[in-house]
């Protein structure tokens, strides 16, 4: 994981929960932690890591995504047991 990946994660879990992470650095982010990005129909995007799965929304027509998507973002990453150190 890169400094930038690690920058996100971060920010993820960060309170008060932050609105300003682009959709593209989370994406990143899951990859770089090993997990499957998949495109889904219309907006729908699945991540994988491990045998956690999570299926979010696409933000549109802004590329940052909003406090619920973070939220749920970092309670993904936490059934994946994935955390800043």
């Amino acid at each position: 994981m890169n400094s930038k990946n690690k920058q996100i994660l971060n920010a993820i879990f960060t309170i008060p929960v932050p609105a300003n992470i682009r959709w593209g650095d989370t994406k990143s982010l899951i990859r770089s932690i090993g997990g499957l990005v998949q495109e889904g129909n219309g907006s729908r995007v699945r991540f994988k890591i491990g045998d956690i799965r999570a299926t979010f929304h696409r933000p549109h027509p802004e590329p940052n995504t909003n406090k619920l998507t973070v939220k749920d973002l970092k309670d993904f990453l936490e059934a994946a047991g994935i955390t800043p150190e």
